[in-house]
C-alpha cells in the first residue's frame, strides 16, 4: 500500500490528544539480564550471571505506554493486588506519566509478574506469579464505576479491551462497559483470548492472532489462503455483530475484513522484513495503532499498513517495549509513501 506524505502527516497529526479508554489485565514485566559463559554443574541448565534488573509495564498498562507515545492520552481502568508489588506498579504508572486514577488496589488478588531471565540477550526462561481467576462482584462493581467515571467526566474517542485472561475483563464487565459505550457512541476495540472470545457483541474492530481465531471459532483457517480468511472473519462478524476483523498473522503480516457502507473491504498486507528478537508486546503495539487509526478515522489500507508497520518495528527489541513515534513516522514516510 502506498499513499502520500501529506496522509502520514495527517494521520499522525490525528493521533494527537486522543483520549483512550483501556481496560484489561496489566502486569509488571520484570527482566534479569545477564551473560551466560558456563553450564551449571547442578543440572545441564546455563548459569546467568546477573548484570541487570529492570521492571516495565506490560499487559493492558503496556497498551496504555503505546497510546502515550503516538501523542494520545491514555486513561487506564484495571484491578492490582493490596501487596508490594501494587506499589511497584503505581510507581511505574507514574514514572512514565500515566494517571493510576483507574487502577482498584484488591485483597483478594496478588499484582501480575512476570519474570523474564534474558541471558546473552536470548530470552532462557519465564516465571509468572499471578491470579487469573474472575473478579469479585465487588471489584467487578468498582472497575465498572471507575469506567464510568472516566466516561462521565472526559469525551472518550475509542474504548480498548485488552484481555490476557487474567481474570479482570469478566462477562460482567465487558457487558456492562459495552452498553456504556453504546449509549455514549464510542467506538470499542478488542484484542481478544480464548475465555472471552465470545463475549465482545457489536464491536467497531475485533483483533484476535490466528492461534486465537482458530480457538474461538473452532475451525482451521489457513494463513496462506485468503479464502480461509475471509471465511473466518465473515463467520466472526456474522456471530458477534463486529463490523471489522483485524487478524494478526505473525511473519505473513495483518488481514483486514470490515464493513464500509455495505461493503466489503479486505486489505492484506505482508510483514516488511525484519531482524526479529522478541514478538512479546507486538500485539499491545498493533492494537493501540489500530484503535488511534479508528479514533482519526483513517482509511482500512493505512490502518492495516501502520499496525503492521509498527508490530514489526518493536520485534527488534528484546523484550516488551512500546513503539517509538519518531522512528514509525520515519519508516513510513520511507517504506508506505509515493516515491514521484
Amino acid at each position: 500500500m502506498k499513499t502520500s506524505p501529506e496522509k502520514i502527516n495527517e494521520a499522525f497529526k490525528g493521533f494527537e490528544g486522543k483520549h483512550v479508554l483501556i481496560l484489561g489485565d496489566v502486569m509488571i514485566d520484570s527482566y534479569l539480564r545477564g551473560k551466560v559463559d558456563r553450564i551449571s554443574p547442578e543440572a545441564p541448565v546455563p548459569v546467568v550471571l546477573l548484570r541487570k534488573r529492570e521492571n516495565m509495564l506490560g499487559g493492558a498498562a503496556n497498551v496504555a505506554l503505546n497510546i502515550k507515545s503516538l501523542g494520545a492520552v491514555p486513561l487506564l481502568c484495571s484491578v492490582i493486588g493490596h501487596d508490594h508489588r501494587a506499589q511497584d506498579f503505581i510507581d511505574l504508572l507514574k514514572h512514565d506519566g500515566i494517571s493510576d486514577e483507574g487502577i482498584i488496589r484488591s485483597s483478594d488478588r496478588i499484582t501480575t509478574i512476570k519474570f523474564r531471565i534474558i541471558g546473552n540477550n536470548y530470552q532462557m526462561l519465564r516465571v509468572d506469579e499471578e491470579i487469573d481467576t474472575d473478579l469479585t462482584k465487588t471489584d467487578e462493581t468498582l472497575l465498572i464505576q471507575r469506567a464510568k467515571d472516566h466516561l462521565d467526566n472526559i469525551k472518550i474517542d475509542v474504548i480498548i479491551f485488552q484481555d490476557y485472561n487474567k481474570g479482570v475483563l469478566t462477562p460482567f464487565v465487558i457487558e456492562s462497559v459495552l452498553a456504556l459505550a453504546s449509549a455514549r457512541g464510542i467506538p470499542v476495540v478488542v484484542d481478544p483470548k480464548k475465555k472471552n472470545f465470545n463475549a465482545y457483541k457489536g464491536v467497531e474492530l475485533f483483533k484476535p492472532n490466528l492461534k486465537e481465531l482458530r480457538e474461538g471459532l473452532k475451525i482451521e483457517v489457513n494463513a496462506s489462503d485468503i479464502e480461509s480468511l475471509r471465511k473466518a472473519s465473515m463467520m466472526l462478524r456474522q456471530q458477534q455483530s463486529v463490523r471489522s476483523v483485524m487478524v494478526t498473522l505473525s511473519e505473513r503480516g495483518v488481514y483486514l475484513n470490515r464493513d464500509v457502507d455495505g461493503e466489503l473491504v479486505e486489505v492484506l498486507i505482508p510483514a516488511h522484513f525484519r531482524n526479529i528478537s522478541d514478538v512479546s508486546g507486538a500485539g499491545d503495539t498493533v492494537i493501540s495503532i489500530a484503535s488511534l487509526c479508528l479514533a482519526a478515522n483513517l482509511s482500512p489500507e493505512l490502518t492495516v499498513a501502520l499496525s503492521n508497520l509498527a508490530g514489526g518495528l518493536v520485534c527488534e527489541h528484546v523484550g516488551v517495549v512500546p513503539i517509538d513515534k519518531n522512528r514509525l513516522f520515519s519508516e513510513a514516510m520511507s517504506l508506505l509513501t509515493i516515491i514521484e
